[in-house]
């Protein structure tokens, strides 16, 4: 029996990106687009009626903007979407307050079909899309310098420590069982217990964690 398909809901004020966008996930096997929103306001009422999997969120939208949806959506929902931000900038300063409200990752507009693709299908299993230099960057510009780190990072183990490296490094759960030589289920529990550890809802917000509190150091 096959599964469902992942059902996809589309934030973005531009209507030209929207279509963009579903053309190119509408056309893979497996992805449905279910709905469109305009604007955040549009996206919550969207999330709420379709009980999509994956929402792709434009940040900078007209009156509720991404980072507020995506606030609205995480803490009104039962079972929420992963919400993965698609941007311009990956410089932005609302991508960074978007990955601290509780996005799955961020992909920028100018990425190929493919990436686009694959990047659904990654956050949609669990997974976050980071790319470490550039959430390096935006920790070292628009984060409190390293206070807070000790009270969490000391709790934490010598395995699970590697883990949340790996994590920061943009490493998925298959990425970092290989790179230690360990099991899907072994990684699974370890990153549980760096989410329990460092307060964090997802590997998204451990890993902003581990560069805001200087775990993983970070560069200007």
């Amino acid at each position: 029996m096959s599964r469902p398909p992942l059902r996809i809901v589309l934030a973005d004020d531009e209507r030209m990106v929207r279509t963009a966008l579903r053309v190119i996930l509408d056309a893979e096997p497996g992805l449905e687009v279910v709905g469109e929103a305009a604007d955040g306001a549009e996206a919550v009422t969207a999330v709420r009626a379709l009980a999509p999997d994956v929402v792709l969120m434009d940040v900078r939208m007209p009156g509720i903007d991404g980072i507020r949806a995506t606030e609205r959506i995480l803490a009104g929902t039962a079972e929420p979407p992963r919400i993965l931000v698609v941007t311009t900038f990956e410089n932005d300063a609302y991508v960074y307050d978007a990955l601290r409200a509780g996005a799955a990752g961020f992909l920028l507009k100018r990425a190929d079909p493919d990436e686009l693709v694959g990047a659904v299908r990654l956050v949609a299993r669990g997974d976050s899309l980071l790319f470490p230099e550039a959430v390096r960057a935006l920790a070292a510009s628009h984060a409190a310098a390293g206070l807070g780190a000790a009270a969490w990072a000391a709790r934490l183990t010598h395995r699970e420590a590697d883990v949340l490296r790996l994590m920061a490094a943009g490493l998925s759960n298959a990425e970092i069982g290989a790179r230690l030589g360990v099991g899907a289920q072994t990684v699974k529990t370890h990153v549980a217990a760096v989410l329990a550890k460092t307060g964090s809802r997802d590997r998204t917000q451990a890993v902003i964690a581990a560069y805001e509190g200087g775990f993983v150091m970070r560069k200007a």
